[in-house]
């Protein structure tokens, strides 16, 4: 497992990981689209889908406060934290699921609380060692309806604790009014968002690179 007490400082990559059920579909085909953006702009994607990976949900037994690491299981998120860690760059994606992340997407967040050290005695500040790395983050949502407002907390519920965890969110990608697996493929409008965000976030992964 990775010790994370001490980390390297990432390489300007992107992580890309779908937080959707479902295979090839909307929330896939945004990042596809991003992830090739990127590429266009030379920087190193990697693309992970966690619906197929078993990545069970935090129990909150707080062991991973004393180890560094997480050791209530033996997963495939465990396989994710050296990706992670690597990567400066972040986009995750879910589709609205009852005006919420999904519970994949929640399970993966939840499993990021290695990262935080805190002080004694409860509930004492905190700190997170993925911070001051000049990490940076794109949050995409997804949604059947036309109205951003029935998304609900999908936005939020991603951006603000990836916040906490130690990355600046670039932008926040809503897109609404698709619900058919893959109809998104068809949305010029869309697809030009996404890769005018994906440019966003290697801009910024350039120029913090640079200094």
């Amino acid at each position: 497992m990775t010790d994370m007490s001490t980390l390297k400082t990432p390489e300007p990559r992107v992580l890309l990981v779908s937080g959707s059920p479902r295979k090839n579909g909307n929330t896939d085909t945004v990042l596809a689209a991003m992830a090739n953006r990127l590429s266009q702009r030379d920087i190193p994607t990697q693309t992970v889908r966690l619906c197929d990976l078993t990545i069970n949900p935090c129990t909150g037994c707080e062991a991973c406060r004393r180890a560094g690491t997480c050791t209530r299981f033996n997963d495939d998120m465990n396989a994710l934290y050296p990706v992670i860690e690597g990567s400066r760059g972040l986009v995750l994606g879910s589709p609205t699921y009852n005006y919420n992340i999904t519970p994949e997407t929640k399970a993966f967040i939840d499993r990021l609380y290695p990262y935080f050290d805190f002080t004694e005695p409860r509930p004492g500040p905190y700190t997170a060692r993925l911070a001051g790395q000049g990490r940076k983050m794109v949050t995409l949502a997804i949604c059947e309806q036309n109205e951003a407002s029935e998304m609900g907390v999908t936005i939020p519920a991603i951006s603000s604790p990836m916040k906490v965890v130690g990355y600046e969110i670039v932008a926040e990608l809503p897109v609404t009014g698709h619900f058919p697996r893959g109809s998104v493929a068809s949305d010029t409008a869309v697809l030009a968002q996404a890769q005018a965000t994906a440019d966003l976030l290697a801009d910024a992964l350039v120029s913090t690179n640079a200094l």
